[in-house]
């Protein structure tokens, strides 16, 4: 805002002239204030009237001579050309300067970029494509896919494809084109399913459950495998945790009985039931297995042990007895199984019994396939079946046969070919 102003005066003290005040405040067009109008009367100014037309202003350039305008001299490579209109050499003729021809292209709309449901962000329209490929686009499914966007799609995609799925069936999502719209196979087909009573449901239910006889079926199959399964796990341990046990006790008490035949603890004589007192060796089949006495099951033969027949009506005369049948005898089969090959030896082959002072030696010399349990005559003291005539000292081993079973008993018969006291070393059949 600007302050106020005392009239400006001259020296002599009278009113300046506003024409040769040198900050004269006349706006343009004759007046001296914004609020003008022109219905106001014209004011006067001291020798000049104001409403009065005015002069042109004079031309600062008429001075100038009139050829200073004049467009400069071209030559031939402007002819039929000017870079301004009404210059030397213009012309708006078509057969001089035609016009260049454009060729037309077809309007084609530009397709509106499918908005997205679950980002809601906006999304180009896929450049891959030629003009060719969105004009093929069926419309339909172009205005679904824009309008269901990129979930709803998904979705449908999802329920077509489920095995055994309604199709056409459901609540849609808002903004998703029916199935008819979409090109949904199958979509509208079929009805919706309608809820069931309670008696359906009761019905439903009841079928769901099991009858009484799949219930016995299952228990009895149920019981199969049990029973299966701890028939596998019996055979597994007769077929092999006995033999690893049987062979260990069996190991232990070789080494125990030399250990006291080297400390001189053990004396010939009669033995109790179950103890050890010699060891038989089978070079050919690699065996190397305690005897003791007596044939009982689980305090001999189970532990891997050979059992001499030392008791009542079986009982056989020892190795040191000048006349007369050793007979000893094994498993073939789990506890051990020390006589599981004697099948395999043949006449000639060594059987060695070592005790506290002496090695007997004896010679295999026939062998019976097979004989029942009661034929107890093979292990006389010139035994049966044997081939043997006459008294002498003699050796039977005695197993069941065939292999897993104990229906029947094999035997094997040898006879002693040499006494050897221990003072002398071992035989020949041992250091070979």
């Amino acid at each position: 805002m600007t302050a106020l102003r005392p009239e400006r005066e001259s020296a002599a003290g009278g009113p300046v002239d506003p024409l040769t005040d040198p900050l004269p405040d006349v706006l343009a067009g004759g007046h001296s204030s914004p609020w003008f109008r022109a219905e106001q009367p014209p004011q006067q100014v001291q020798g000049h009237d104001l409403s009065a037309p005015q002069p042109p202003p004079a031309d600062p350039y008429a001075q100038l001579p009139a050829d200073a305008y004049a467009a400069p001299p071209q030559d031939d490579a402007y002819a039929g050309h000017s870079p301004y209109e009404g210059g030397p050499g213009w012309t708006t003729s078509p057969e001089t300067y035609p016009a260049p021809e454009v060729a037309e292209e077809p309007y084609r709309p530009v397709p509106e970029a499918p908005r997205d449901d679950e980002t809601m962000a906006l999304r180009a329209a896929d450049p891959a494509r030629t003009d060719e490929e969105r004009d093929e686009t069926p419309p339909a499914t172009t205005a679904a896919g824009a309008e269901g966007g990129r979930a709803a799609r998904r979705k449908a995609a999802k329920r077509n494809a489920r095995p055994g799925g309604r199709r056409g069936t459901g609540r849609r999502r808002a903004g998703t084109p029916a199935p008819e719209a979409s090109g949904t196979p199958g979509g509208g087909d079929e009805p919706p399913e309608r809820p069931r009573t309670r008696v359906e449901a009761r019905r439903a239910e009841r079928a769901r459950k099991p009858s009484a006889a799949t219930v016995a079926s299952r228990a009895v199959g149920e019981l199969f495998i049990t029973i299966g399964v701890l028939m596998l796990l019996f055979v597994t341990y007769q077929l092999w945790w006995t033999n690893v046990r049987a062979q260990q006790q069996a190991d232990g008490a070789a080494h125990n009985l030399q250990q006291d035949w080297e400390q001189g603890k053990r004396k010939p004589g009669a033995f109790q039931a179950g103890q050890g007192f010699a060891i038989l060796h089978i070079p050919k089949l690699d065996v190397v297995v305690p005897v003791a006495s007596g044939i009982d099951k689980q305090r001999v033969l189970d532990r891997g042990m050979a059992g001499h027949y030392a008791e009542g009506a079986l009982k056989t005369a020892l190795p040191s007895a000048k006349e007369g049948n050793f007979a000893v005898a094994g498993h073939r089969n789990t506890h051990g199984e020390p006589f599981r090959y004697i099948n395999r030896l043949t006449p000639g082959d060594p059987i060695v019994v070592e005790t506290q002072d002496t090695y007997y030696v004896y010679e295999m010399a026939s062998i019976l396939p097979q004989t029942p349990p009661s034929n107890t005559a093979v292990i006389d003291p010139v035994p049966a079946g044997s081939g043997f005539t006459e008294p002498g000292r003699y050796l039977t081993l005695t197993t069941c046969t065939p292999e897993f079973t104990s229906t029947y008993r094999m035997i094997v018969w040898g006879k002693m070919v040499e006494e050897r006291p221990r003072s002398k070393g071992k035989p020949d059949a041992l250091v070979d």
